[in-house]
């Protein structure tokens, strides 16, 4: 039973559909919408389906991640499949696993942690070089190194508290104008509750964009972090 505006995000409550099986249920989505096309008839769908993943794509073959072999599949799927958290955490009594640190970090930190990884082991001393940019004084390269390595080290954490803190705050506003909107039911004026609908639906639909946009930006970030890697 949802008690107050943060019970949603408590995995522990019963809801409809929690966030094991939210999660695994739509990987096999994902697995299936890449792999149908070579043994089924494509639906009617398919080609929205296909504007997401050319819309992420166009992203990678900007980047030097297109030369990291499987990095395009894995934006895509990733792509895809916060798009389905994102939009499905809308839905009411739907666990939104999104708004959770831990499932967005367990999503960002190996992506970005294979990537720095991959460089060091690819070319170390490239890697060394990027910590101290060309042309710095000698006096200030202690601390530029260490301001840049402060800086690499902690995009696993910025990349995954932007996702969890915008889908969050959206799911308070919007748990909030739904209590507001419920309390206007049982007062008699009539407009104030026409106009918590409408706030309702309009930020409902604002909310959809949302989703969709935290999506790309997560994705377009770990692209560009992997222009970073050696060549």
């Amino acid at each position: 039973m949802l008690v107050d505006i943060f019970s949603s995000f408590d995995d522990n409550n019963q809801v409809f559909m929690s966030l094991y099986m939210l999660m695994w249920a739509f990987s096999l989505v994902i697995i299936l919408i890449f792999s149908s096309s070579y043994w089924v008839t494509g639906p009617r769908w398919a080609p929205i389906i296909s504007l997401f993943k050319d819309t992420i794509s166009s992203q990678v073959f900007r980047s030097f991640g297109l030369s990291l072999g499987g990095f395009l599949n894995v934006i895509t799927g990733l792509f895809l499949f916060l798009i389905f958290l994102n939009l499905a955490g809308l839905i009411p009594y739907v666990f939104s696993p999104t708004s959770h640190l831990a499932v967005s970090l367990s999503l960002g930190l190996p992506l970005w942690l294979s990537l720095l990884i991959s460089g060091t082991f690819f070319n170390p001393s490239s890697v060394v070089a990027g910590l101290l940019p060309m042309g710095a004084p000698a006096p200030l390269n202690p601390f530029l190194v260490l301001i840049e390595s402060v800086s690499i080290l902690v995009r696993p954490i910025t990349l995954s508290v932007r996702l969890m803190a915008n889908m969050s705050a959206g799911h308070i506003v919007l748990t909030l104008i739904g209590n507001y909107m419920t309390t206007s039911l049982f007062m008699p004026g009539a407009f104030s509750m026409l106009l918590l609908i409408s706030i309702q639906v309009l930020y409902t639909i604002f909310e959809f964009g949302i989703g969709v946009i935290q999506a790309y930006i997560f994705c377009l970030l770990i692209t560009l972090y992997s222009d970073e890697h050696p060549h």
